[in-house]
């Protein structure tokens, strides 16, 4: 038997499998409904973290999060849905807030601010709207840090009131996590 040709067979066929395999996990990967957010596909099958660290439009929150220590805790099973600040709604606070609240000493401030966009449960804009209609309007919804947040629609938008009267809009919903929901919002909500 030449050992070449085996050598060379045992390699083709290495290599045809490894096609099939990725060929395999790419049509696993396109079974998933999937919603793009940071230019990045948003994975249903994936967590808050794993799927966050993944969108452009969500460093800011994603080292905030690292910051306050959260990370361990929104790649548990939850369900949690969270209301999910971009980069430019934290660059509408005043200048200098985030590098303040990334600092050691404020870790309890923003862990508090963080805690402040996630509700337990997984809750669909559907869920939102239907909630929102039975309570004349407004919904009230209690927090992991430990308020309410009020849910309102405007148009066909749902908007997010926080305990200093600010709003933020719900941008893009539905984004399906393994452990929950995340709802991308245009501003930073204040406890």
């Amino acid at each position: 038997m030449n050992f070449t040709k085996v050598t060379t067979a045992a390699l083709a066929l290495t290599i045809t499998m490894a096609f099939a395999s990725n060929a395999n996990a790419q049509m696993e990967t396109k079974k998933e409904k999937t919603v793009m957010v940071g230019g990045a596909a948003m994975y249903p099958s994936k967590n808050i973290v794993e799927n966050s660290v993944n969108s452009k439009d969500h460093t800011t929150l994603v080292a905030a999060v690292k910051a306050a220590g959260l990370v361990e805790t929104l790649q548990s099973a939850g369900p949690f849905t969270v209301f999910a600040p971009t980069n430019e709604a934290f660059a509408k606070l005043p200048k200098g807030t985030v590098e303040t609240l990334l600092m050691p000493e404020n870790k309890d401030t923003l862990t508090k601010i963080l805690t402040y966009h996630v509700v337990p449960g997984k809750i669909s804009s559907k869920d939102l709207v239907e909630m929102i209609a039975k309570n004349n309007g407004k919904f009230m919804a209690k927090i992991v840090e430990g308020q309410d947040l009020t849910f309102m629609l405007k148009g066909k938008d749902v908007y997010i009131q926080d305990a200093k009267g600010g709003s933020a809009k719900v941008t893009i919903a539905d984004v399906n996590q393994s452990n929950g929901m995340i709802h991308v919002i245009d501003t930073v909500l204040m406890p």
